[in-house]
């Protein structure tokens, strides 16, 4: 089975990984990107600000979306995949670039993968509120630098990915306690095993 945790930054993404770690101790834990060698370069220079042009930050995450799939989940495809990330960020992200058509998205993240999705998604959502308060705690990096409402329209372009890639969404309050949301997706990765 594989599943991802999807969330705009500082919405625990990270820490429900871990914690579902120690639960699933046999399961293979990655993210995207930065799961692989090449990806943690990819991730290196997207995360610098470096890269100008939105087209060539889609291509690199597509570079880093195909050699994760080939290298990590497609070959633990036997055993539970938890992902920090997946296709849909880079469907969403994409979206919401607005410079590359949803038909094009659709066919080069198809090509990426060859068409291995997450069965599930834990989207974990967060208010305009929760974001500015988190955002306020932290050094931010050049995705959060973008700004709440470009994060806001992340999150919305992540339900609308999981839709046009026909992925079961579980959308999760994120200023929920830790141990509830962590108790939310145990449970859904039980009943669909």
């Amino acid at each position: 089975m594989y599943v991802a945790i999807e969330g705009i930054d500082t919405a625990g993404k990270s820490t429900q990984i871990a914690l579902l770690q120690k639960h699933f101790s046999e399961a293979m834990i990655t993210k995207e990107p930065g799961a692989t060698a090449i990806g943690t370069k990819i991730r290196e220079i997207v995360l610098s600000g470096e890269v100008q042009s939105a087209k060539a930050e889609f291509l690199l995450f597509l570079a880093d979306r195909a050699e994760h799939m080939q290298e990590v989940v497609v070959p633990n495809l036997d055993k539970l995949v938890i992902s920090d990330r997946s296709v849909v960020s880079g469907v969403a992200y994409a979206l919401v670039q607005k410079n590359i058509s949803e038909t094009a998205i659709l066919h080069l993240n198809r090509f990426a993968t060859d068409g291995n999705y997450p069965e599930v998604l834990f989207l974990l959502q967060l208010t305009k509120e929760e974001l500015t308060y988190r955002l306020s705690q932290k050094e931010l990096d050049g995705i959060e630098l973008r700004g709440v409402a470009y994060l806001l329209d992340i999150q919305e372009a992540l339900i609308k990915a999981s839709e046009l890639l026909g992925i079961e969404l579980v959308i999760i309050d994120a200023a929920e306690p830790i141990e509830k949301i962590t108790e939310k997706i145990i449970r859904k990765i039980k009943e669909n095993r």
